[in-house]
């Protein structure tokens, strides 16, 4: 893997260690903290707090109810190991866990110019979507509406303000206007999550928009 220059940003990693980020901007998280040494070190701080702040202000529980809690374990029905997930040399973990596989599971769908996406299930608080774009291809002009995080899982894309490469995280917002470009050589794959639709600027996307949910 390349080395990791854009990372999360601590209050995305705090939101995160809270729990109240929306579903589809935890799975850019989670993806991101499962290749990126440096914002799980920062994610491990913040849960830290987090648990000593709890710790301050926890009931106290009777004599007794570590063995009542052991018993009721014994007592249970026996569990099977839970079946290993395939391995993916594109996928991190959490994104295998989310589709139940590797790039072979993932049902792509064109959305122009020769690059396609893949919605993926998750609450209708923002919405989550692989992108495969092509080699030297360009992702139309546009800005945002809200909070755009877009993870790159393999190859590499630039815009008008850095290189992005595999473990990179670009955090787009609403101040953010950009033509995202795929780098020569190797196809750009991308987990994104938006909390808004995105601002085209070209006519054709704006048509096209409400048919493709971006």
């Amino acid at each position: 893997m390349s080395m990791i220059t854009h990372h999360l940003s601590d209050k995305l990693l705090m939101a995160y260690s809270a729990g109240t980020l929306p579903e589809a901007f935890n799975l850019v998280v989670a993806t991101h903290i499962s290749v990126c040494d440096a914002c799980r070190a920062t994610l491990a701080g913040f849960d830290a707090v987090g648990g000593a702040l709890l710790d301050d202000d926890c009931a106290t529980m009777g004599a007794d109810c570590l063995a009542n809690v052991m018993a009721r374990i014994k007592s249970g029905a026996a569990t099977t190991k839970p079946e290993a997930r395939p391995s993916d040399a594109v996928l991190p973990a959490p994104l295998v866990d989310a589709i139940g596989g590797g790039l072979d599971r993932v049902q792509w769908r064109a959305v122009g110019g020769g690059v396609r996406q893949a919605i993926l299930k998750t609450s209708d608080k923002a919405s989550a979507r692989l992108l495969h774009i092509p080699a030297g291809a360009a992702v139309p002009d546009h800005g945002h509406h809200g909070l755009e995080l877009t993870l790159v899982l393999q190859g590499a894309f630039h815009d008008e303000d850095a290189r992005f490469a595999r473990g990179d995280v670009e955090i787009a917002t609403q101040d953010t206007q950009h033509t995202p470009i795929a780098e020569p050589g190797q196809d750009c794959i991308c987990l994104a999550a938006t909390d808004a639709p995105l601002k085209f600027r070209a006519i054709l996307p704006r048509l096209a928009q409400p048919f493709l949910r971006i």
